[in-house]
């Protein structure tokens, strides 16, 4: 597949978080870049933040209980 040179200019911090995300994944700035745009194109980011809601959602209560657990000083006992 023939390859197209973008440019684009976006703040410094944006550029570093490109790249590092890039290195983490093993990819190119290039082939990152086309990745999130192929995945918005396709729903995809959508459908996984929708997705990541209804979880929150349904579950919420657990990870409430699970927060006070963490919050309940040392050494208290429940009646």
């Amino acid at each position: 597949m023939a390859k197209t040179q973008l440019g684009a200019r976006v703040d410094e911090d944006v550029a570093e978080l490109a790249k590092k995300r890039a290195a983490d994944l093993g990819l190119s700035i290039g082939d990152y870049l086309a990745r999130l745009v192929q995945d918005d194109a396709s729903g995809l980011r959508a459908r996984a933040v929708d997705a990541a809601a209804r979880f929150l959602a349904e579950h919420q209560a657990v990870f409430d209980e699970a927060e006070q657990a963490q919050q309940t000083p040392r050494g208290a006992h429940a009646a």
